[in-house]
């Protein structure tokens, strides 16, 4: 759906996340995976992942402040293109199993607590 080598997702707490104006529209995949786009440019926004309500997928380019945002792992490697590399810490094949996430965020938050700067504050909106 994305039209590139690269799908950037940034894993959001379900709990921390809420739509501020607006009200976006279902598209592309009408599957189980609801994807929110703009109703306006159809820019895809956001996805809430069937059965896994405790999270949302942003897409980073949506923020209004990208830059503070890195690749932490790589997922779908085996379709990758040869030609595309980012400098995500972890990748897997498919998707990573159930059981790896509490580690993946664990390791997150450590890599972000080590790389904290004390004066940049991340705005998202």
């Amino acid at each position: 759906m994305s039209a590139s080598a690269f799908s950037l997702s940034a894993a959001i707490p379900a709990n921390g996340f809420s739509i501020v104006e607006g009200e976006p529209a279902i598209g592309g995949l009408h599957g189980a995976a609801r994807h929110y786009f703009c109703p306006y440019c159809m820019s895809w926004m956001f996805t809430r992942p069937e059965g896994l309500d405790f999270f949302v997928n942003l897409r980073p380019t949506m923020l209004d402040d990208p830059s503070w945002f890195a690749p932490f792992i790589e997922t779908m490697m085996s379709e990758k293109l040869p030609w595309a590399t980012t400098l995500a810490v972890h990748s897997f094949d498919r998707w990573p199993p159930l059981d790896d996430y509490e580690g993946l965020i664990k390791a997150y938050a450590e890599m972000q607590l080590s790389n904290e700067d004390p004066g940049r504050q991340h705005r998202t909106g």
